[in-house]
């Protein structure tokens, strides 16, 4: 099994702020994809949508301020099984947000092409809760033909 790790530090904006943007549509539509729907309660399913394509998470733990716990149920296949986690801490004047992807079953090309894509996206989270304005497809850095 092999793992996507990341680490920002959001400068000025509480774990509550960042929980926020993470669970509710409005807040990934701000940073993530335009194209979000569905639940982001606990058994719920939020369903994402890009231009090459798109995943469904099913929510599974929620911890306000804390963490966020999601796992695809519906996407690429490398990603079906996987799960997302986010853990959330203040430290200062920054809230640290550790990122996870874990339980890919190989590190194949597709894992190394989601790890720069899904730190774009952090720092889009970032920048939306810092300026009030992120960078969610179709406004992404664009990093390869596979977008």
């Amino acid at each position: 099994m092999a793992d996507i790790l990341h680490r920002i530090g959001v400068e000025n904006v509480s774990p509550e702020q960042v929980y926020d943007a993470l669970t509710t549509l409005d807040g990934l539509a701000g940073w993530w994809t335009e194209k979000t729907a569905g639940s982001t309660e606990p058994g719920g399913v939020i369903e994402l949508r890009f231009r090459p394509g798109g995943f469904d998470m099913k929510v599974v733990d929620l911890d306000p301020g804390r963490q966020v716990r999601w796992e695809v149920v519906a996407g690429p296949q490398e990603w079906i099984g996987t799960h997302v986690q986010w853990d959330l801490r203040q430290d200062g004047d920054y809230t640290i947000v550790l990122f996870t992807h874990e339980g890919w079953r190989e590190p194949v090309e597709f894992m190394n092409h989601c790890s720069t894509k899904w730190a774009a996206f952090l720092l889009s989270l970032k920048q939306l809760l810092e300026t009030g304005e992120g960078a969610p497809d179709p406004r992404d850095v664009k990093i390869s033909d596979w977008h």
